[in-house]
């Protein structure tokens, strides 16, 4: 039996009055699990990109790729995962400092992951740090311990390195 793995798909959909709720319909009607979802208009107004980060087998990939490519309105779906593909994600923190040296160490790791600093009250810091999805886990493993009091993620976008 094949192990569940993660997946990015990017699917380029025509910019119409409800595709996402399609999209997201199809998911949810077969019981395929949506881990992240972004969309995006494209230099083209006509059109969104979608990225989609799901988890399955190749036969549960094969069956959503085959899926969403019957959807009107989608244009062409590319599951990324083969690593050919650049992402990134943000994310916002917002982190207990109770003392200045917590304060000072956690500016610290936000200067060490290319953060920046972006709000500072009493007893907490506010971090924005974007990259892709490892760096973004790692960072939360590191402030995790001074006691993080909101986090917010935008969610991956990627595309392909490869000339279409």
């Amino acid at each position: 039996m094949t192990k569940a793995a993660t997946h990015t798909i990017s699917v380029l959909v025509a910019n119409k009055f409800g595709v996402l709720a399609r999209v997201a319909g199809l998911f949810s009607g077969r019981g395929y699990n949506i881990i992240s979802l972004t969309v995006n208009p494209t230099f083209d107004a006509q059109y969104s990109q979608m990225t989609i980060v799901t988890s399955g087998d190749e036969a549960v990939m094969e069956q959503i790729e085959k899926q969403l490519r019957k959807l009107v309105d989608v244009v062409k779906v590319d599951d990324l995962s083969g690593g050919g593909f650049i992402e990134r994600e943000m994310a916002l923190f917002k982190i207990h400092a109770q003392t200045p040296a917590d304060q000072a160490q956690i500016i610290q790791l936000a200067e060490i992951f290319q953060g920046k600093v972006i709000y500072v009250a009493p007893g907490q810091l506010s971090v924005e740090i974007s990259g892709d999805s490892e760096k973004i886990d790692n960072f939360t493993s590191m402030v995790n311990s001074y006691g993080i009091l909101e986090m917010a993620r935008s969610g991956r976008v990627a595309i392909s390195k490869k000339n279409n």
